[in-house]
C-alpha cells in the first residue's frame, strides 16, 4: 500500500539494486533479431543472466557437497579400517 506522502514508492526505489553500464561484445545479427524480440534488450539480459548466475551457483553448490560427503566417508572408512600404508610405515 503506498502512503499518501510517497513512502512506499521511496522505499522501492531505493531497494532496487543499482544499475551499471558495461560494454558487451555480442553477435550484431542475434543483437538484431532479439531486437524484435522484446523492447527490453538489458531487462532481457539481465533476466537470463540471473537465471545462469542461480543455476551455476547452485551447481557449484552441489558439487561442493558432493566433495564434502565424499571427503566424510572416505575418513569414516579410514576411521573403521585404516590405511593400507598403516602396515607400511616406517615411522
Amino acid at each position: 500500500m503506498i502512503h499518501p506522502n510517497g513512502t512506499a514508492v521511496m522505499e522501492a526505489i531505493a531497494a532496487a539494486p543499482r544499475k551499471r553500464a558495461v560494454n558487451l561484445t555480442l553477435n550484431e545479427d542475434l543483437i538484431i533479431q532479439a531486437r524484435t524480440l522484446t523492447d527490453n534488450l538489458s531487462a532481457t539480459v539481465e533476466l537470463l543472466l540471473t537465471g545462469f548466475v542461480t543455476e551455476r551457483q547452485a551447481a557449484l553448490r552441489s558439487h561442493r557437497d558432493a566433495a564434502e560427503a565424499c571427503a566424510q566417508e572416505w575418513n569414516a572408512v579410514h576411521d573403521r579400517i585404516g590405511s593400507f600404508a598403516d602396515e607400511h610405515s616406517t615411522l
